[in-house]
C-alpha cells in the first residue's frame, strides 16, 4: 500500500515544479519519503528545483540577529542580485536567521538537518527554490554567544553584501550596555576596513614568518645591506599588525586612536573596562567561483547545434 496520497503529490509538485506523473513516480520509488522524492527528481533532472539546484549561487544577502548576549549571522546565496532584492527572498532570509537563532543552530549543516514549521528544512528549502525561481544556498553561519559579562553586536552593510559580528568581554555586566553600543561602531569600522584578524594573538605564526620573508625580499631589492635587515624587520611587522588586526587599526571615526583604545574609552566612561574577544566578517559570495555563461553557446546547445 502506498504511503502517500494526492496531497503529497500536489505538495511535491509545488516544491519542485515537476510533472504530476513524475512526482507520483518519485513518491512511489521512495515509499512516500518527501525528502528522498525531491532527491530522486534531482537525480533524474526533473523539475524546476532539480534544475536550479545545479546553478551557481554567488549573490544573495547576509542577515544578522542580535539579542541579549548572542549574535547570529547567516549568508544565503541566490543566483542573481535581482532575486536577492525581492520580498520573497528577504522574507526567506529573515525566517532562516530567526529559526537558526531560536534553535541555537551554529552551522549551515545544522540548519539543513533541522526541522522548520513541521517539515524538514530541506523540504522547506526546495519549496523556496521552486517559489522564488532560483537556486538558493544556506552557505555559512557564524554564532557568538557569551555570559552576562559579554557584549555582542553587529552590522550589515550595503543591503547585506557585508556582515560583521563582534564581541567584547566586560569587567562587570553593568558595563556591557555601553560597550554594546560601542561595538556597533566597531562593527561598522570592520565592515569598511576589513581587518583579517581580531588581534595580534589571532595571527598565525606562519603568517608572521611569511610577512617577514616578503619584507626581507623587498628590503634586499631596495639595496638594504643584510646586517641591518633584522633592525628594520620588527617595524615592518608592527605596521603589518596595525593594518591587519581589528584591535590595532586606526579607528575610522577618530584616527587619533586605535579600535582597542576606542573600546577602552567607551568602557571607562561607563565605569569599567572591556576587551575584544571575537570578530567575524562575511563578504557576500567571497570564495565562490562565478561561472560566466556563454548565452550564444547555450542557445546553440538548446537547438542541438
Amino acid at each position: 500500500m502506498a504511503n502517500f496520497g494526492p496531497k503529497d503529490v500536489k505538495k511535491l509538485r509545488e516544491m519542485t515544479d515537476a510533472g504530476m506523473m513524475d512526482c507520483k513516480q518519485a513518491l512511489t520509488a521512495t515509499d512516500g519519503d518527501m525528502e528522498a522524492a525531491v532527491e530522486w527528481l534531482r537525480k533524474k533532472g526533473l523539475g524546476a528545483a532539480a534544475k536550479k539546484a545545479d546553478k551557481v549561487a554567488a549573490e544573495g544577502a547576509i542577515t544578522i540577529k542580535i539579542e541579549d548576549h548572542a549574535g547570529l549571522m547567516v549568508e544565503i546565496n541566490s543566483q542573481t542580485d535581482f532575486v536577492a532584492k525581492n520580498e520573497k527572498f528577504q522574507k526567506f532570509a529573515g525566517e532562516v536567521v530567526e529559526h537558526a537563532f531560536a534553535q541555537g543552530l551554529a552551522s549551515a549543516d545544522e540548519i539543513l538537518e533541522s526541522e522548520i514549521d513541521g517539515q524538514s528544512f530541506k523540504e522547506y528549502l526546495a519549496l523556496q527554490i521552486a517559489t522564488i525561481g532560483e537556486n538558493l544556498v544556506v552557505r555559512r553561519v557564524a554564532r557568538i554567544e557569551g555570559a552576562d559579562n559579554v557584549a555582542v553586536n553587529g552590522y550589515v552593510h550595503a543591503g547585506g553584501r557585508v556582515g560583521v559580528l563582534v564581541a567584547a568581554e566586560c569587567d562587570k555586566p553593568e558595563t556591557c550596555p555601553a560597550v554594546k553600543e560601542a561595538l556597533k561602531n566597531i562593527a561598522m569600522h570592520a565592515a569598511a576596513m576589513n581587518p583579517s584578524y581580531l588581534n595580534e594573538a589571532a595571527v598565525p605564526a606562519e603568517v608572521i614568518e611569511k610577512e617577514k620573508e616578503i619584507a626581507r625580499e623587498q628590503l634586499l631589492k631596495e639595496g638594504k645591506p643584510e646586517n641591518i635587515l633584522e633592525k628594520i624587520l620588527p617595524g615592518k611587522i608592527k605596521r603589518f599588525l596595525q593594518d591587519n588586526t581589528l584591535e590595532n587599526q586606526k579607528f575610522v571615526m577618530d584616527d587619533k586612536i586605535t579600535v582597542g583604545e576606542y573600546l577602552a574609552k567607551a568602557a571607562k566612561e561607563a565605569g569599567g573596562s572591556a576587551k575584544l574577544v571575537d570578530y567575524v566578517r562575511f563578504e557576500l559570495g567571497e570564495g565562490v567561483e562565478k561561472v560566466e555563461e556563454d548565452f550564444a553557446a547555450e542557445v546553440a546547445k538548446q537547438m542541438g547545434k
